[in-house]
């Protein structure tokens, strides 16, 4: 398949499933929201668990970049510096966080609504394994900071990661946080980051 006739589809099937729920995930909705004509999505994913697989590895892949373009720590690919204070590593995880609010909204409303589709279909659960890279990158960072149990705390740091952003999408921390893509909002998420890294890192960590 044409790269960008991949992204085309997938963009737009992100776009239907944050705007308007999983059961709305159809091919001919995508065809619709891509402007291209019926049967151009069923052609290229012919079932639906083709399409959403698509769709986690379109999402996978630009949360990729929007973390090797945020410069954080642990990439294998590309490294970047090791941070060496709590709070900078803070800063530079709630900068990436801040867009996947943003700019990304739509992206991370999409993987929430993939991830709860695979508990009820288990043909599907195997879109979990995309979840493996950015724990694989958080150990690293950890490891490189000197965190005591970096595998563990790794997988934990992708939960509480995991947690602020579904909280301020979709919980009732959208109605209290500061507006994301904003300093204010940036400045909160290294807030509560800074305590999280922290609890991780213990007495063993850089310096706070």
């Amino acid at each position: 398949m044409p790269a960008d006739r991949f992204a085309v589809l997938t963009d737009a099937a992100i776009d239907v499933l944050a705007e308007e729920g999983v059961r709305a995930l159809t091919h001919r909705a995508v065809d619709r929201r891509a402007a291209l004509p019926e049967g151009t999505t069923s052609a290229y994913f012919r079932t639906r668990k083709a399409l959403i697989e698509a769709v986690v590895r379109r999402i996978a892949d630009l949360d990729r970049l929007d973390l090797e373009a945020g410069q954080l720590p642990g990439d294998a690919r590309d490294p970047a510096p090791v941070l060496t204070d709590i709070g900078a590593m803070a800063a530079t995880i709630a900068g990436v966080l801040d867009r996947w609010m943003s700019e990304g909204r739509n992206r991370t409303l999409a993987r929430y609504a993939c991830l709860l589709e695979a508990t009820h279909h288990p043909e599907i659960r195997t879109i979990l394994a995309y979840g493996d890279a950015s724990r694989a990158q958080a150990t690293a960072m950890l490891a490189a900071a000197g965190a005591p149990a970096p595998r563990q705390a790794g997988s934990h740091l992708v939960a509480c990661v995991d947690g602020l952003l579904f909280d301020r999408l979709a919980g009732a921390g959208a109605r209290t946080a500061p507006p994301p893509g904003t300093e204010a909002n940036r400045a909160d998420l290294t807030v509560a980051l800074t305590g999280v890294l922290r609890g991780l890192l213990g007495p063993a960590g850089p310096p706070r």
